[in-house]
């Protein structure tokens, strides 16, 4: 991966992905989902039913593309829609985001949506169901610093994002149950 090479931070919200990507930006470009949705006019106005504003994800994906040079990171629990070249999946123990995400302003079923999200599996359903074939890095973030994390990231980019074909590593992907 030599070039503009752009890559998907993902995960189930509460994962750490904007913590790494804080980490990340002190040596790379780092964009943030949400950010590029505003831009792009593929948000929606908060609703109150769940405290969030819909992300037109697939109107986003036809407007964005990577103009930036190196590396750029997303950071967004739906950028691995987006055309990415890599993408890295941040995982969480449920247990543990559930802690994580007590410390917010979410909702008691904001947060149970968000922890059988991780539950499920979630971003591995959605990368199966639309066949994404992007190098994937899948990292638990239950035990693993931020540093530690953002070390094999940059290993990972270095070795030109190794990895195998996506029925296969989904089958090795962590599972909580």
């Amino acid at each position: 991966m030599d070039g503009r090479v752009s890559i998907a931070i993902t995960g189930t919200p509460g994962t750490g992905k904007t913590t790494l990507c804080e980490a990340l930006s002190t040596s790379f470009t780092v964009l943030s989902l949400q950010d590029l949705a505003e831009q792009h006019g593929c948000l929606d106005a908060v609703d109150s039913a769940d405290d969030s504003a819909p992300l037109d994800i697939h109107l986003l994906a036809e407007k964005w593309h990577n103009e930036g040079e190196g590396i750029t990171f997303i950071d967004g629990h739906l950028s691995h829609l987006l055309e990415v070249d890599a993408i890295v999946i941040l995982r969480c123990n449920p247990v543990q985001l559930k802690q994580r995400l007590e410390g917010r302003a979410y909702t008691s079923s904001k947060i149970a949506a968000n922890v059988e999200w991780e539950l499920l599996s979630g971003t591995w359903s959605e990368l199966l169901e639309f066949e994404i074939e992007a190098p994937i890095l899948e990292l638990d973030s239950t035990s693993l610093t931020i540093e530690e994390m953002q070390s094999q990231i940059i290993e990972w980019v270095g070795n030109k994002c190794p990895s195998l074909p996506l029925t296969e590593l989904s089958s090795q992907a962590i599972g909580w149950m």
